[in-house]
């Protein structure tokens, strides 16, 4: 079983930054890729950034160019640094891990609690 720990989330004027973070542990035996989905009020949740394990990244075409996902695998983390923040980035922020366990054939998907941010205007 994977555990995700998030933190970074806040409220920020329109233009500030914040820096979300979100450490995995438990059994895991390797990483597939890590990342960050977020859902505002009324709508569907939507992929924000993924980094794989070999340092591949994507992003939704709305964050390109502000937020930018690093990863540290020596100690299981995943970074958000989100630039230029808009109103419609406000949303609860999940971080997401798709991981090999210690037992097991397949991959296994786990899901943070979610963070909230909040950008003013």
């Amino acid at each position: 079983q994977v555990h995700l720990v998030e933190s970074g989330g806040g409220l920020v004027e329109a233009g500030g930054s914040l820096r979300l973070s979100c450490a995995a542990s438990g059994s895991i035996s390797s990483i597939n890729k890590m990342g960050w989905y977020r859902q505002a009020p009324g709508k569907q949740r939507e992929l924000v950034a993924i980094i794989t394990s070999g340092g591949s990244t994507d992003y939704a075409d709305s964050v390109k160019g502000r937020f930018t996902i690093s990863g540290d695998n020596a100690k299981n983390t995943v970074f958000l640094q989100m630039n230029s923040l808009k109103p419609e980035d406000t949303a609860v922020y999940s971080c997401y891990c798709n991981a090999y366990l210690t037992s097991g054939f397949y991959p296994s998907t786990s899901w943070g609690q979610g963070t909230q941010v909040t950008v003013s205007s």
